[in-house]
């Protein structure tokens, strides 16, 4: 398939190199191109699927990743996106850029939906979508929207894409003359079938067409008593079909005009297909624009399946996976509601070739595939089953060697083919490579094959390459160990159980279990017991030490989660503390503040009181004669702010003195001031106000301060 660059963006842009030829269906890559290609509904989408680009550069990967994760976005808050019509226009457009070709009108209606998508979506990306969807914006980076290509198809062609019309004055007077002809052949041919139909010669009272001519259905016995041309009959013969004479004309001549149309049309239509041979080259490229955006959501809908997620990626060689998931087993256990178990690594500098040992079927080669099929997703564009926090590198080839590889081709066994493998691994790997190798070694004698597993493992550490090797080899466990560089890993055992854990374990080589794995499948005790005589001493002390140490590893990292358990609840807990002590130290201080504007109101209303009770005196002291007596009020007044529970005692004192009796108040009345609780004589009322006197002064009081009392007859 050619596929249309728009920008030339991948133009140039190298496929990662993988080794064998199989190794994508090794590991298992072409699964992952079927599932991706069920999600497009374009044809050139499924093409892209199936021929998956695995990229070597960085920026191609990230614009890839960034298309994928956006529409994810898309999809999963609802948002739509302008990319529902799947159009397969290859054939359409190719006819287009031919010159003397002729699309019809149903092919104009699917170019015309074309250009109206590319409309919708240029409308679709306003100021604020192009901010926040760059990644899926670059698609239509390069490319412009021609409103011409619409116009001209609007102009000639219909909805339905039938020829207009108004699509040319000789078209509209050839539709126009048929129109007529055939409004008077339908009046002849009504009065003919009701002139026939009484003498009883019809057998059919309905017109019938034959040959593309009128025709009327005639009993055959009747067929010579009818004038004109017999044009067939009916299987039983009983039936004949005679176009009348005094229609033979009209019949002509509308057959005339419509040859004339279909020419007219055929003319009109070459003409609009000349005419949008000039946007033949941008067509193609909206074909592609829209082929791309239905490629980013058949991505994007994968990722949901697998539940994909947006990695960082470096422009070096690096894996940091952490919760990573094979994705055709997480679908697979996903359907049949089992577990998946994650598996967490990192290769970097300091850490570049992992040793996995540990028993058979317990994952090892699952964990390895995991791995390869991961980077190859990644560097394909596609999110990948991880947690957000994993890092990826970019390699530039991968290579493989899984499984049993001997070749009858060339008569190799097993070991030697392994070789060759390896030779190839030797030869042509660099600081961009990531391998992966089961069973390193193995066909061979122990200790031979275990040497050069040794050799191997340390010349690819000199070519800086990314690996990961399984073994059953003691002496390349005890290499990791001690070689900066290789780092040693275990799959999980329940020894107790007997049971793969399927979970890797970095640090520490791990034991094949082959005496635990034979009492679990019930072998004789005695011969494992004759077996494990036969095995040496030191090594047989070694792997049960392994075993232990595992189990150790296990048990330490089940208490550390537990301890990371309890430092989570703790924090949470501390969190809610201090939350509800943040919430009663604004409650005191909500407390506080009302305390003190209460405090605040009764020092105003004080100040306010004082100031209309100076004011009097004020006025008091103009009238008065009797000064001293007046000054000594105004002391009492301003000096024995103080004496407070005088007050309190005075205020009690009134209080059994008199009684409220409240209602409305009038002059000579003895009211009660409700802030101070004075009591005084009503002299004089003035609107809202009254003039009270007390002891000797008097002073204006808002009416609504006093209330009515009277002296208590006990008291």
């Amino acid at each position: 398939m050619n596929n249309i660059n728009f920008a030339g963006f991948y133009r140039g842009a190298l496929r990662m190199k993988l080794y064998p030829e199989s190794a994508a269906v090794q590991l298992e890559f072409n699964k992952i191109k079927e599932l991706l290609a069920a999600h497009c509904q374009s044809h050139y989408a499924q093409e892209k699927a199936k021929e998956l680009r695995i990229h070597t550069h960085k920026k191609f990967v990230d614009t890839d990743l960034r298309q994928s994760h956006e529409f994810r976005q898309l999809l999963l808050n609802s948002i739509y996106f302008p990319n529902d019509h799947v159009l397969n226009l290859a054939k359409e457009l190719k006819l287009l850029s031919i010159d003397g070709a002729v699309l019809q009108g149903e092919d104009l209606v699917q170019i015309r939906r074309l250009a109206e998508g590319i409309e919708k979506i240029f409308r679709w990306f306003n100021e604020e979508r192009r901010v926040a969807y760059p990644g899926l914006l670059e698609i239509i980076q390069h490319t412009y929207y021609e409103k011409a290509i619409k116009a001209l198809i609007d102009e000639i062609v219909d909805e339905l894409g039938a020829v207009k019309d108004s699509a040319s004055e000789e078209l509209r007077e050839i539709r126009l003359g048929l129109y007529r002809k055939r409004t008077e052949l339908r009046r002849i041919f009504d009065r003919i079938i009701s002139k026939l139909n009484k003498q009883g010669y019809l057998a059919e009272i309905e017109e019938s067409f034959m040959n593309g001519r009128r025709v009327v259905a005639v009993f055959a016995e009747h067929k010579r008593a009818v004038k004109g041309i017999l044009h067939g009959e009916s299987d039983s013969r009983k039936t004949t079909f005679i176009e009348p004479e005094e229609t033979m004309h009209l019949n002509n001549e509308i057959s005339d005009l419509e040859n004339q149309e279909r020419k007219e049309v055929y003319r009109i239509l070459r003409l609009l297909t000349s005419r949008l041979s000039q946007y033949a080259a941008l067509l193609h490229i909206y074909h592609a624009v829209v082929g791309e955006y239905d490629f980013a959501r058949a991505k994007a809908k994968f990722a949901i399946d697998i539940n994909g997620e947006y990695p960082v990626v470096h422009d070096k060689a690096f894996v940091h996976l952490v919760n990573a998931y094979h994705p055709l087993l997480y679908l697979y256990n996903k359907n049949t509601d089992k577990p998946t178990i994650p598996v967490s690594i990192s290769l970097d500098d300091s850490r570049r070739i992992l040793v996995i040992s540990g028993p058979n079927a317990g994952g090892k080669t699952v964990t390895m595939k995991t791995i390869g099929l991961l980077q190859m997703m990644l560097q394909s564009g596609l999110l990948v089953p991880v947690h957000p926090s994993s890092e990826f590198g970019v390699f530039k080839q991968l290579m493989i060697h899984i499984g049993d590889t001997q070749s009858l081709e060339f008569e190799l066994s097993t070991y030697s083919s392994h070789l060759i493998h390896m030779k190839h691994f030797m030869e042509n790997a660099s600081g961009k490579t990531l391998f992966f190798i089961d069973e390193l070694g193995s066909g061979s004698d122990p200790n031979l094959g275990g040497a050069f597993a040794e050799v191997i493992l340390l010349e690819l550490l000199r070519k800086h390459s990314y690996g990961v090797v399984t073994t059953h080899y003691l002496n390349l466990k005890v290499m990791a160990g001690k070689t900066a560089g290789i780092i040693n890993g275990a799959m999980a055992f329940d020894e107790k159980r007997l049971q793969p854990q399927y979970q890797l374990i970095v640090g520490k080589p791990g034991s094949s279990y082959t005496f635990s794995i034979a009492e679990r499948i019930g072998l004789d005790k005695r011969l494992i017991e004759k077996a494990r005589g036969l095995v040496e001493e030191d090594q047989y002390r070694l792997d049960k030490l392994l075993n232990r140490t595992e189990q150790d590893l296990r048990d330490i990292a089940k208490k550390d989660k537990e301890l990371q358990h309890l430092i989570k609840e703790n924090e949470r807990l501390q969190k809610e503390m201090n939350q509800v002590m943040d919430r009663e130290r604004h409650k005191q201080q909500v407390a506080v503040l009302k305390e003190q504007n209460r405090i605040s109101e009764q020092r105003i209303a004080y100040l306010k009181d004082m100031e209309r009770k100076l004011k009097q005196i004020t006025i008091e002291w103009k009238k008065e004669d009797d000064k001293p007596k007046l000054i000594r009020q105004i002391t009492a007044l301003l000096f024995n702010q103080g004496e407070t529970k005088k007050a309190s005692k005075m205020q009690k004192k009134i209080e059994n003195k008199y009684s409220e009796v409240g209602g409305d108040i009038k002059v000579g009345d003895k009211v009660k001031m409700k802030r101070n609780h004075q009591v005084g004589e009503v002299l004089e009322i003035k609107s809202k106000r009254a003039v009270v006197k007390i002891g000797l002064l008097p002073m204006q009081v808002e009416l609504s301060d006093l209330v009515v009392v009277k002296e208590n007859t006990t008291a």
